[in-house]
């Protein structure tokens, strides 16, 4: 039976992402099409496939993955047994998959791609998710996403249980260690920026000591990034905000720090290897019922 991460991740829409699938296709398909399959297998044949989970994990990308399939043959049945957000064991059917058997092999591996890409992100949210259990701290993801796919990452995390951070750069300020050095300070930085952005957009600065801590504290922001500060001076951090921001800890957080991190706390833990490293879940097609 499998079971799903207490967040509810928000809805994936068609238009944000078929794009990003189709190109993969094109690049995938190149010039000539798919020499091999094009070569073995007969025009009208069909055949039935079954996406698997070689490992357990928690799943992400199953309509990226569908997409795929679809594109290569619009007619092709999908039917779904496990859902994003499901926990899933190894060895266990994702999807059953019914059409152009040429369809099916020539979609493979970029419907793999993606699925086992998203996937991983959202195992390794979950088991960040998991080691925090039982604390207030949220765990949210970073800007480090690979180029063009940062939605589907993003989405990805929120499959397994964290929160997304900004999504780029024009949705929220944060004002980092050199752009405090190009503005002379965290006082000054801050000034300049309410000066430029309208009064819905919320200003988050990054501090690496207590002293900066205190500076940022007497700007008018709305939330402190605490960069690289031990289990000690984070909890004294804590103290000092006393609520009246958000607090963020980044820095190297692990599974097997993240609980001390929380214990401290923090509202939000940030992690960019969710989504720069975060390992693939092996996810495979196996073809069965080669027919007319």
């Amino acid at each position: 039976m499998s079971t799903a991460p207490t967040a509810n991740p928000l809805p994936l829409y068609l238009l944000q992402y078929e794009s990003l699938v189709r190109a993969a296709l094109i690049e995938d398909l190149g010039r000539a099409g798919d020499l091999t399959t094009n070569a073995i297998v007969p025009p009208g044949a069909r055949a039935t496939g079954y996406l698997m989970a070689r490992r357990g994990g928690c799943l992400a990308g199953l309509p990226v993955a569908a997409t795929a399939f679809r594109l290569m043959d619009p007619d092709v049945d999908f039917t779904f047994h496990r859902h994003d957000s499901d926990v899933v064991e190894g060895d266990q059917t994702l999807a059953v998959i019914r059409g152009s058997a040429r369809g099916l092999l020539s979609a493979e591996r970029t419907a793999l791609n993606f699925l086992g890409r998203l996937s991983g992100i959202a195992s390794a949210t979950q088991g960040l998710a998991q080691a925090v259990q039982g604390y207030a701290t949220r765990v949210v993801c970073t800007r480090k996403t690979t180029p063009g796919m940062r939605l589907l990452e993003k989405y990805a995390v929120r499959c397994g249980g964290g929160a997304n951070h900004r999504f780029g750069l024009d949705d929220a300020v944060l004002i980092k260690d050199n752009h405090l050095v190009v503005a002379g300070g965290i006082t000054e930085a801050v000034r300049r920026v309410h000066a430029a952005v309208g009064h819905l957009v919320k200003v988050e600065v990054e501090v690496d000591t207590l002293a900066q801590l205190e500076e940022a504290l007497s700007c008018r922001i709305d939330a402190v990034l605490l960069d690289n500060m031990s289990s000690e001076q984070l909890a004294e951090a804590v103290r000092m905000v006393g609520g009246r921001v958000l607090t963020e800890a980044s820095g190297g957080i692990t599974p097997d720090t993240a609980r001390d991190v929380a214990a401290a706390g923090v509202d939000l833990l940030s992690a960019g290897w969710l989504t720069h490293s975060a390992a693939a879940l092996d996810v495979a097609l196996d073809v069965v019922g080669l027919g007319a």
